[in-house]
């Protein structure tokens, strides 16, 4: 029987005499894949210094709505947010999690910093900050979700207002019908799911994998930290 070992988690083959032979995983690889995650991801040293971002954290860096890079230092768009910032990592440093919630005028972000080794370990401290997912209506395993249910372009507009979090009357009025093709169309929706309630229909929706449009990352970008340029 298969069982689960840490050589096989890490990408590692078996030898025939039952050692362990690492292919090991490419720089490139990781970070490809941190680009396809709908999270923005930063790693931040010691010095305070960002290490990495992924393209989603490179995005907000770049919009500077909340956070922004400033000498290749993580900063808040305002004073008060860069303290806040310098005191989570300052936490985070001697191995403590911590959760901020941020606010920018209308933007709203959530950062999680969480010490990526033990302030008793040798190897050079660093910590993970981990951003608030993107707003659901852009996660492409909606679309994915609405194509696998054989929705209709109505049907598909309708979850997307649902997930914006639009009330039946608003949908209604975007799309110039009336609220009682929109109950039909949403009753639709939940049958097709098999969802008894919108409740657990949108449940169904924020547990997809957070999967980046395609689009997002259609223009190749340098993985360097000191380059937050954005499509």
């Amino acid at each position: 029987m298969w069982q689960a070992t840490d050589t096989a988690w890490s990408g590692g083959t078996q030898a025939a005499d039952g050692s362990a032979a690492h292919a090991g995983l490419g720089q490139q690889h990781l970070m490809r894949v941190f680009d396809e995650i709908d999270y923005g991801m930063l790693i931040i040293d010691a010095q305070g210094h960002i290490l990495h971002a992924n393209h989603l954290a490179r995005h907000e860096l770049a919009s500077g709505r909340v956070i922004m890079s400033y000498g290749n230092s993580l900063l808040g768009s305002n004073a008060e947010n860069t303290s806040r910032i310098q005191q989570a990592m300052e936490s985070s440093f001697r191995g403590q999690r911590k959760l901020l919630m941020m606010t920018a005028g209308d933007r709203e972000l959530s950062l999680a910093f969480t010490p990526l080794s033990h302030p008793l370990e040798a190897d050079a401290p660093s910590v993970l900050v981990l951003l608030s997912r993107q707003n659901t209506c852009d996660n492409l395993a909606v679309r994915m979700f609405a194509r696998t249910l054989n929705l209709s372009p109505s049907e598909e507009s309708v979850l997307m207002g649902l997930c914006r979090g639009l009330s039946i009357a608003e949908i209604a009025e975007q799309h110039g019908v009336a609220e009682s093709t929109v109950r039909s169309q949403i009753k639709t929706l939940r049958e097709k799911a098999g969802a008894p309630s919108i409740r657990s229909l949108l449940q169904r929706v924020n547990s997809l994998p957070p999967v980046v449009p395609a689009l997002r990352i259609i223009t190749p970008m340098p993985h360097n930290a000191t380059e937050f340029s954005h499509p």
